[in-house]
């Protein structure tokens, strides 16, 4: 049914219209409702509303329909079944990461949303909680004849509860207002933790935090909870990447604690790349939440002290919760849309994707500016480099979310040291990326790259030489 799907989503404003008629009649029937009794009432609209919704919507049936709020594009056609998208893997032309053949569900929403309410983007986003397993299956119709037509949304949360005084480093260094500088580091392959300690004493005086990767690529290595707790214990500030991907609600929850107990203090909640691209594509991917409603959770363990479930913790977790953004990728303008979600969900730092293309970046920091984002989260753009454009060329077409400029690789492709090249456009990159009102720091990446990556720190001139303490 893809084609009455798109159908759907053309015509969403007409069919938006014939679901606020029928939300405020279908009340009237509430007493008939009570008079058959609702295993009656499911057993006769369940069918007909599988049946209508199976054809105009490709429906899942998850028994907690949103379409009123997804521009008529059902969420649970993800592939990863986010339920707050989109992910930051969206194709050229808008196509999905996971499956190329079709539209991004998520870039579809977005159009939809649009032609219900052409003003979308004045309005608060609206936090869709994660899915409820129980209810798969059940009628969403007999919650309308009850009266109660909305789906239920996430409330934003507040400021952070924690005295200033118990702030880690890197939350303290985001609220400095001085220029942050972040890396990424993959954890090893090995069970030997003194290689990763390695690679983390590259940066040793010239970052405040280190990311730690949590199966990127959809790649398996040591977790990225125990590399985390590895460099807490040495000393070091680290991010803890959690992907969605791999666990469900109940083992991120329990990873949290104990990270927390560990030492760890920072963390980045992300939904997570596609399997099939990793080296284990015949793992079963689970995406039981996506990153705004593990951040939402993360908040709420946080501020709150409770599970997911609502039981009461006795000691909560204090974390600086993050979250990444993408503006490179479709739908570029309604990017911002998804960053002020993640926001009220409760981050308070953001990562970007690589920035190759800082006109790009411009405009989406004139919106992050005009919306007042920047003063609820620290914006912290993504740069990096490889070695060659023949590599670059690769990682564009290979890794979902990456865009590179045709004019840098021409570029880098005519030099005649296309190693040198690289490092010196990326260094061009992060004094502009520097400059740009709303930005405040850098975050590095590049695989097994920490030489150059040091040097690149260095160099730019966004970290002095005699602050680092090692760089072999």
């Amino acid at each position: 049914m893809y084609a009455a799907r798109l159908w759907s989503v053309r015509h969403a404003r007409g069919l938006h219209r014939v679901y606020e008629y029928f939300s405020r009649l279908a009340p009237a029937f509430a007493p008939l409702l009570r008079l058959i009794g609702e295993r009656r009432a499911e057993a006769l609209l369940h069918p007909l509303e599988r049946a209508a919704k199976g054809f105009m919507f490709d429906c899942r049936e998850c028994g907690q329909c949103v379409l009123s709020a997804t521009g008529m594009a059902c969420p649970m056609n993800c592939p990863k079944e986010m339920r707050n998208g989109p992910c930051g893997g969206v194709r050229e032309g808008g196509r999905c990461e996971v499956r190329p053949d079709m539209r991004c569900v998520w870039v579809e929403a977005t159009e939809g949303t649009k032609r219900i309410a052409p003003d979308h983007l004045a309005h608060p986003t609206p936090l869709l909680p994660a899915i409820d397993v129980r209810k798969h299956g059940s009628s969403t119709w007999i919650q309308v004849v009850r009266g109660r037509p909305d789906p239920a949304f996430q409330p934003p949360v507040g400021d952070r509860t924690v005295a200033v005084a118990e702030y880690g480093p890197f939350e303290q260094a985001c609220n400095s207002g001085r220029f942050v500088v972040t890396v990424e580091v993959a954890p090893p392959d090995s069970a030997d933790p003194q290689a990763l300690l390695a690679r983390a004493g590259k940066f040793d005086g010239l970052v405040d935090a280190i990311n730690i990767t949590d199966g990127a690529g959809g790649n398996c290595h040591m977790s990225s909870v125990a590399a985390s707790a590895i460099l807490a214990a040495h000393g070091y500030s680290p991010v803890y990447q959690i992907a969605c991907r791999d666990r469900n609600r109940i083992a991120i929850q329990g990873d949290m604690l104990g990270a927390a107990a560990l030492g760890v203090k920072n963390i980045l909640c992300i939904t997570g790349d596609d399997v099939s691209q990793g080296d284990h594509p015949q793992a079963k991917p689970v995406f039981d939440l996506d990153a705004v409603s593990l951040l939402h959770i993360a908040r709420n363990m946080c501020d709150r002290g409770e599970y997911a479930s609502g039981r009461k913790l006795d000691t909560p977790p204090d974390f600086f919760v993050g979250a990444t953004a993408n503006p490179f990728v479709p739908p570029h303008a309604d990017r911002i849309a998804n960053l002020e979600k993640k926001i009220a969900a409760g981050a308070r730092f953001i990562q970007t994707q690589f920035c190759f293309d800082v006109p790009l970046l411009e405009s989406f920091m004139k919106e992050v500016r005009r919306r007042g984002l920047h003063c609820r989260a620290s914006i912290v753009v993504g740069v990096g480099t490889l070695g060659s454009a023949r590599a670059l060329r690769w990682m564009a077409a290979h890794v979902p979310g990456v865009h590179v400029p045709e004019r840098l690789l021409a570029r880098i492709a005519a030099a005649t040291d296309q190693k040198a090249e690289t490092k010196r456009a990326c260094i061009e990159i992060v004094r502009a990326v520097a400059a740009i009102e709303g930005v405040a720091g850098v975050h590095l990446m590049g695989h097994r790259n920490e030489d150059v990556l040091a040097e690149i720190i260095v160099e730019s001139g966004v970290r002095g030489a005699s602050a680092q303490k090692t760089l072999q």
